[in-house]
């Protein structure tokens, strides 16, 4: 199975980012059911991510990135780049998905997936607000386009 996540808080404009992603793939897979493609929205909970994930084949996690690069830039990492942090600790308020990857696999092992990818979309705006800037927005539409070819080849 082929489980994708979208994460981020929807009511901070561009962080929603990951979340906008999953629910259009969500909206794209009603029209082609597949029992090996699976969508979900974790909102901001990374614990969310690790259970999500266990048992999956591969991995997509969507979210937004704020490292200073320019709006809309999109980085592709593979999971065990991002996966590789100290032990996280395990409070529910500080646990992100970055911590769910390394998580799941010291918890899960083997029903852990390894084959793992992270989309990250540089935002622009986190003010209050619902909708995604313009830059983000068409960002977020090409991560669509990616993943979308990406469950053709898993199906």
């Amino acid at each position: 199975m082929l489980s994708i996540i979208g994460c981020g808080n929807t009511n901070r404009r561009d962080d929603g980012v990951g979340v906008h992603v999953a629910h259009h793939l969500k909206a794209y897979l009603d029209g082609r059911p597949s029992h090996s493609v699976t969508v979900y929205d974790a909102g901001t909970s990374g614990m969310d991510v690790m259970f999500q994930a266990k048992g999956s084949k591969a991995l997509i996690i969507i979210d937004a990135n704020f490292s200073g690069s320019a709006p809309g830039d999109i980085f592709k990492v593979p999971g065990e780049e991002l996966s590789n942090i100290k032990d996280p600790g395990y409070n529910l308020h500080d646990f992100r998905w970055d911590h769910a990857l390394y998580a799941g696999k010291k918890i899960f092992k083997q029903e852990f997936p390894d084959d793992i990818t992270v989309f990250l979309i540089e935002v622009e705006n986190t003010d209050m607000g619902l909708d995604l800037t313009p830059v983000v927005r068409q960002s977020a539409d090409r991560v669509v386009e990616l993943i979308k070819n990406r469950i053709t080849a898993w199906t």
